[in-house]
């Protein structure tokens, strides 16, 4: 009896970690998606412990038809294909979280639907969803980096789209950061990323020094450093964020969210007048393409941006590249 006590305890103890290590914004997801299918059932009047697959093939074609509240782009009512399958996976996870079935025949069964479904659409010509973010080249850089002046504002957002770039940053991490977490070594920079959302994205890497100053992510974080402490001698704290809020009167605030990062990427975009808009995904896929442009390795770019070596998102940006440099056609006539 004690040892089967010791157990369940374990078993409990194994449930704490597993919630405890679930990052945030993964959390937020399944959260909203969880409201989604209660909506449904509400709608269908089914039971929210239904997992059949009826009841999720029907699901997917609710969202796809009127699952959202508000219309969208164009006054549609369904949700974009990617938002119906991240909703499917909250679904689905929430109903085995609270002890109810789902079998993978079932969950399996959803998706295929969900990917009929999509072709329909697309054959309809209907595209939904804003599409991929465009990928951050080292011209857009360059632009960016010619509209950023010297002010503190200015020198923040060189140092995050910069430093952002040169580790594949997705938005939680540079808004992650403490100013302890970069170092400075004789030959850059060392980022401890440690707010990523796989073991392969919590990471180390290493920042050089760029041969172009303009571009260099390592003088405009010290450029961004040295103006901040000119302007706020007393933030000079390793636990500082390293990237702080700051209002459009230049006041200092404290650390800046995801979202916020997000949009001052966007921001700093437009600003400078690069030709599309970029957003904090940008930074990510843009590292890959270019690095794959210079004839870096999957290996090596995986590493840098906290990729598994056979990430599909990642090859997917370094495709982008690879269906012109290694095009099976070219040169053939």
């Amino acid at each position: 009896m004690e040892m089967a006590g010791r157990l369940a305890d374990a078993e409990d103890f194994a449930d704490a970690v597993a919630e405890a290590i679930v990052p945030e914004n993964t959390d937020d997801t399944y959260s909203k998606g969880w409201r989604v299918w209660e909506r449904f059932c509400a709608a269908q009047d089914f039971p929210v412990t239904e997992g059949s697959r009826g009841a999720l093939v029907a699901f997917v074609a609710w969202m796809l038809r009127e699952g959202r509240q508000t219309p969208g782009p164009g006054g549609v009512l369904g949700y974009a294909p990617s938002s119906a399958g991240s909703h499917l996976t909250a679904a689905v996870v929430g109903l085995r979280e609270r002890g109810h079935e789902v079998s993978k025949d079932a969950a399996a069964e959803a998706r295929k639907a969900l990917d009929g479904l999509t072709v329909k659409l697309l054959k309809a010509k209907e595209r939904r969803g804003r599409g991929k973010a465009p990928a951050g080249t080292i011209e857009g850089l360059r632009t960016i980096a010619a509209a950023c002046d010297d002010t503190l504002t200015g020198r923040r957002d060189l140092a995050l789209v910069l430093l952002s770039f040169h580790v594949a940053g997705r938005a939680s991490e540079p808004a992650g950061l403490l100013a302890g977490d970069i170092t400075v070594h004789p030959q850059g920079l060392r980022v401890d990323i440690l707010t990523g959302k796989t073991k392969q994205s919590v990471r180390n890497p290493a920042v050089p020094y760029a041969k172009d100053p303009a571009l260099c992510p390592v003088l405009a974080w010290q450029q961004w450093r040295a103006a901040l402490h000119a302007a706020r001698p007393d933030l000079n704290s390793p636990s500082d964020p390293a990237f702080h809020a700051i209002d459009r009167w230049g006041r200092v605030g404290g650390v800046m969210s995801p979202d916020a990062v997000t949009a001052a990427v966007a921001r700093i975009s437009v600003r400078s007048g690069v030709p599309l808009r970029w957003t904090g995904h940008s930074l990510r896929s843009g590292l890959a393409t270019e690095s794959r442009k210079a004839g870096r390795d999957a290996v090596a770019i995986a590493r840098q941006g906290g990729w598994a070596p056979n990430s599909r998102p990642m090859l997917g940006y370094m495709r982008t590249v690879d269906d012109w440099e290694d095009n099976a056609s070219a040169g053939l006539a």
